[in-house]
């Protein structure tokens, strides 16, 4: 089955979108037979990706497309029932990485949330009218300020583990804990108790906030959602930008957009992506952003490229190695780069680069081997560098292809102030710093060189590229990279690149997609949880788990 994850309000099923002023509502009503595929029925708000994704096409568009919306109400549109999270039939009858990928998206859509209320003035608040269990006590966990209604029905929970086996998919333990500062040990009661806790006693945990009576529901939620938009910068009056269809052509062996192609190679297990820089020069000032919209080259780029990150990491799971190649003017790159940061104060130009961010963490987090080709015409400089930067090694060709043009440029890298802190990683660091982790004279030397052309003798020395090969290995050192690649278990290599992409500091984010993103992936593979007599396949029968009772 092919997954597509362009969408727009006109095709939403599963979510209401109204705003009013600075507030906008979020209101969750799942087509309970609007599942993605066949098998179950989303009761009790219950959700599996396609509920997801279009749950994070409305966070964009309330990003991009309304400005002056400074507080998002996420709320129910059904009675007595917030959200049940996770479609547990969906689970039980996926294969693994149906369910380790969904997981990953449902966790990088709760952190764009985040992204937003922290980075855009869009303050989210979850306004729970209902119980919230599991994935939807999780999504109530990535807003800012949690609502629970006080009927004394009403709880948060997080039942996985004694219900399925399983933990909470999305960053529910780690936020708890790290963001909520809930005690240790009242999590670990918390998270072993399938009722979970609700009114008074939630509050004082820090599960929640405030809990509301049913009767001054409707007064509190509009108060607190007015006291959270008096707090933001958002702009007032302000036009939105469009974000418009994508451009997308898609066959078997290529997938191609108006700047982002990928050619797909199912023999060598491999995609080579191109991405190319902008073909006309940015705009004068910022006024010609806003004119262009969603064709401002560094917006269009990142939109297709976030959704050609998504289209192969569910569609082309066999497809383990992308080869990432730039085509372009890196001149024109660098003056993009530069008039975005300029206006930093610009709410679009700050959406852009916020937007840009996202895409790049997206591809740190994916499980594919990333390998950089810098070649004559490339135009790896500022942002697209940072593509080079996010891979698991880069080759950057020494000279030119003297049999293909000898006339040409040879290939350069330029590093600018895009590189150097408007996109930082899940660890909350550069990926230039990452890079020269513990090596603080190296890092130097290239904050020094910044807005040079570096030849590939000048980038090997710096430590910005792995390899400098002449025309006459360019070939055959490329050719066995990525043929070792394909012949290396996949499994090994996820966790190979997952270490080595995020040394430094531990970070939420670090935590979500790198301590219980394997636990998760290890305990969905474990028989207590999946196997026939297991959990998560035994819910719902009425017959108890047959658990291993071996700790490993």
């Amino acid at each position: 089955m092919h997954v597509e994850f362009r969408t727009d309000p006109g095709r939403y099923r599963h979510w209401r979108v109204a705003v009013d002023g600075p507030v906008a509502t979020l209101a969750m009503d799942v087509d309970e037979q609007g599942g993605l595929v066949p098998g179950y029925e989303l009761k009790l708000n219950s959700y599996d990706l396609g509920v997801d994704i279009e749950l994070y096409d409305a966070v964009q568009r309330l990003r991009f497309e309304h400005p002056a919306v400074r507080t998002v109400v996420v709320t129910s549109g059904k009675d007595k029932i917030f959200c049940a999270g996770a479609n547990i039939r969906m689970l039980a009858a996926s294969e693994h990485a149906w369910k380790v990928n969904f997981c990953k998206f449902t966790n990088e859509t709760r952190n764009g949330i985040e992204d937003a209320t922290a980075n855009s003035g869009q303050t989210y608040l979850a306004a729970c009218n209902g119980t919230a269990s599991g994935g939807g006590y999780e999504l109530a966990l990535a807003c800012d300020h949690i609502m629970l209604v006080d009927d004394r029905s009403s709880t948060v929970s997080l039942p996985e583990l004694p219900l399925l086996g399983v933990l909470p998919g999305t960053g529910g333990l780690t936020r708890v804990t790290d963001k909520r500062h809930v005690r240790r040990d009242r999590a670990d009661y918390f998270a072993t108790k399938a009722e979970g806790l609700g009114g008074k006693k939630a509050v004082a945990w820090r599960l929640v906030d405030e809990a509301v009576s049913r009767t001054a529901w409707d007064t509190a939620v509009a108060e607190r959602a007015a006291e959270l938009a008096a707090r933001s910068n958002r702009p007032s009056g302000a036009a939105g930008v469009a974000l418009t269809p994508l451009d997308k052509t898609r066959t078997g062996t290529e997938i191609a957009y108006r700047h982002v192609t990928a050619k797909l190679d199912r023999d060598t297990a491999a995609v080579e992506i191109t991405v190319s820089g902008p073909a006309a020069d940015a705009p004068e000032d910022i006024a010609g952003v806003h004119a262009q919209g969603a064709d401002f080259w560094t917006l269009a780029m990142t939109r297709e490229l976030d959704d050609l990150i998504l289209d192969l990491r569910t569609n082309e799971p066999s497809l383990g190695t992308w080869i990432l190649r730039t085509a372009g003017d890196p001149l024109k790159v660098l003056d993009h780069d530069r008039l975005l940061l300029d206006n930093a104060s610009d709410w679009l130009a700050n959406e852009i680069v916020l937007y840009l961010k996202r895409t790049l963490k997206r591809l740190d987090v994916t499980s594919r081997s990333l390998i950089a080709l810098i070649e004559p015409g490339s135009c790896f400089a500022g942002s697209l560098l940072e593509l080079a930067l996010a891979a698991d090694r880069s080759y950057q060709l020494e000279g030119v292809f003297e049999d293909v043009d000898p006339g040409a440029d040879p290939a350069t890298i330029a590093v600018d102030a895009m590189n150097l802190g408007p996109l930082p990683m899940s660890n909350a660091l550069t990926r230039l710093r990452t890079r020269f982790l513990g090596d603080d004279e190296g890092l130097a030397a290239v904050r020094d060189a910044a807005a040079k052309p570096l030849d590939a003798g000048d980038a090997e020395r710096l430590g910005l590229v792995t390899f400098a090969p002449d025309d006459i290995d360019w070939d055959e050192e490329v050719r066995i990279a990525v043929e070792e690649r394909a012949g290396f278990s996949p499994d090994a290599l996820t966790g190979l690149e997952a270490n080595y992409r995020f040394p430094g500091p531990e970070t939420l984010e670090t935590k979500i997609f790198g301590r219980l993103t394997a636990w998760q992936n290890w305990i969905f593979n474990r028989p207590n949880a999946s196997g026939p007599d297991g959990a998560l396949r035994r819910y719902g029968t009425g017959r108890r788990a047959d658990f291993d009772r071996k700790r490993v």
